[in-house]
């Protein structure tokens, strides 16, 4: 019973990540990643689950076209 609550922590744990980072995402970075979302409010909230569980694929996309700029695409 104690490996089955570990792996519920872990996986709290890494939702609340997720909820961090897209809560950052989504206010701060998809405009930058992807300038046709801007003024497209109504769907961000559609994407949270998406970003809850790929999260460090987005956090690493994010941060690898704001280092690179446009070209890192």
């Amino acid at each position: 019973m104690q490996t089955a609550s570990l792996l519920l922590e872990i996986g709290r744990y890494y939702l609340m990540s997720g909820g961090v980072v897209a809560a950052a995402f989504l206010v701060i970075g998809i405009d930058r990643v992807e300038p046709s979302a801007r003024g497209s409010y109504v769907f961000r909230p559609l994407l949270i689950p998406g970003i809850c569980l790929i999260w460090p694929l987005v956090l690493y996309r994010w941060l690898k076209l704001e280092r690179g700029g446009e070209d890192a695409r």
